[in-house]
């Protein structure tokens, strides 16, 4: 569809009713209300907000896909009320005996207890299962899932490389199926606003992605590591549009880890975590990091690096120092103060994702006490120049910028009180970081769009979280109405 009305909707927060209209994928013009002349197609907005359409700057798409149908367990206190989770649905929800039993989303960095492969033997003896960490850093494996990956270990419980290789290792879903619940997945994206997505699956994405066709919102293919010499020899450049895609389809950053993660205490810090001697896990140091940014870089892939604790922060602002190119660091949790002004003075992005600051409060309180003045410091970054993009990294929070948005502007996400408020940012600047840096609607814009119920900078963070999306549109082409 390339000729599309929007009647009644008002361009920007505060926004004034106009007609808009959209021809070959680019904003032509913004009338008043009752203009006349032909569309394709009409959408009523019904009085609601035009905006730029959110984009998702991380998101693991597969995993997240597959996630909205594992058993949840984010709910459990205890590795003990994992279990009962795991029972209580599988008695709700019977599985065949030989199917891999597949639970998601614990957190187990406060439990009292410790996961452990006997725990699950006991509980379901003999079954294969598969438990993953909220943060994805984590897998918690039956001994008869080990034996069906050919592995042994000592607890079941695999951290970082030894849990992405067993992930990789486990059994999945037939290609098609999976395809199907990516397709799934976007669209109800596309029903939150949606209108692009970089996907940083540890798997080909620009193989993956080319094979699905075009989805319900572009798509940014990041590239894995292991990729990175496949990539150059098919001449892949960060931004290339790929052929026969529909131009909704891109070449993403280049993906590399630093370090772990907060709730696994592998987020590799200056100090060590409390009542331990180890500062985490630095997972690539100095001396291969280096050489991997400036082999990428030179030849037109933009670094994105993973990096969450303060020290992982310090050594990849290092690197992109050394090298001299601009990039992107994944997450940025934990900031020495004399880093946080280096990005903006770098050219480095700081891709967050806020809805995990609520999430990660009282581990952030245990595990880096004493720091968590500039634990997600989003207002620190932003007032020294950064640029922030905001992601969910689905599935380890849900692919809704809504969520972080709220989260971003509140610091909180239930009835207590805001955590470190004086990190918050004002609600202009959240959205701007949910699309893409755009601000407005304007004519000769890119149609990329959604129309909201409502105006959003006017709603309490609660109403935000459930703001109600009455179209979106990507390139002029509508993926979501209601």
């Amino acid at each position: 569809m390339d000729d599309l009305l929007l009647r009644r909707v008002r361009p920007g927060l505060g926004g004034d009713l106009a007609d808009v209209r959209v021809n070959d994928g680019r904003v032509t013009s913004i009338t008043e209300p009752g203009s006349t002349g032909f569309a394709a197609r009409v959408v009523d907005g019904h009085g609601g907000t035009l905006l730029p359409g959110l984009v998702d700057a991380h998101v693991h798409v597969v995993q997240w896909a597959t996630s909205r149908r594992r058993i949840p367990l984010d709910a459990a206190r205890s590795a003990g009320e994992a279990i009962e989770l795991l029972l209580a649905h599988l008695l709700a929800t019977p599985a065949p005996q030989t199917e891999l039993v597949v639970g998601a989303g614990f957190r187990d960095a406060l439990w009292p207890d410790k996961p452990h492969k006997d725990l699950l033997q006991r509980a379901l003896p003999g079954r294969a299962v598969a438990l993953f960490s909220a943060d994805l850093h984590t897998v918690w494996l039956s001994p008869a899932a080990l034996k069906l990956i050919g592995r042994e270990h000592s607890t079941g419980v695999l951290l970082e490389g030894d849990c992405m290789t067993a992930t990789a290792q486990l059994p999945t879903a037939a290609i098609d199926v999976q395809d199907r619940w990516v397709a799934e997945a976007v669209s109800a994206a596309a029903a939150r606003g949606v209108t692009e997505i970089a996907d940083y699956e540890y798997a080909d994405t620009v193989a993956d992605w080319t094979r699905r066709g075009a989805p319900a919102a572009r798509i940014s293919c990041v590239i894995a590591r292991y990729l990175l010499d496949r990539t150059i020899e098919r001449g892949h450049r960060t931004g290339d549009v790929l052929p026969d895609s529909g131009g909704r389809l891109t070449v993403g950053p280049f993906k590399l880890f630093v370090d772990g993660s907060l709730n696994t205490r592998t987020a590799y810090c200056h100090d060590p975590y409390p009542g331990a001697e180890s500062p985490g896990s630095l997972e690539l140091p100095p001396g291969e990091l280096v050489p991997l940014l400036r082999r990428a870089f030179d030849h037109g892939l933009v670094p994105a690096v993973h990096a969450i604790g303060d020290r992982a922060n310090t050594i990849a602002l290092d690197a992109f120092e050394e090298v001299g190119c601009p990039g992107r660091i994944e997450h940025a949790q934990l900031l020495s103060p004399e880093d946080i002004p280096r990005f903006a003075a770098l050219g480095v992005i700081a891709a967050v994702q806020p809805a995990h600051q609520p999430d990660d409060r009282d581990v952030a309180d245990r595990h880096w006490h004493g720091r968590t003045a500039r634990a997600f410091p989003y207002r620190s970054l932003l007032e020294s120049g950064a640029r922030l993009e905001f992601g969910s990294d689905a599935p380890v929070a849900p692919l809704d910028p809504w969520d972080g948005i709220a989260s971003a502007v509140s610091r909180t996400d239930d009835d207590r009180p805001p955590w470190h408020p004086e990190q918050a940012i004002p609600f202009t600047e959240a959205l701007a970081a949910s699309s893409g840096g755009r601000r407005g609607v304007a004519v000769g814009d890119v149609a990329d769009l959604m129309v909201t119920a409502a105006d959003p900078s006017v709603l309490s963070p609660a109403d935000l979280r459930n703001l109600p999306v009455t179209a979106t549109i990507v390139d002029g082409h509508v993926t979501h109405q209601i």
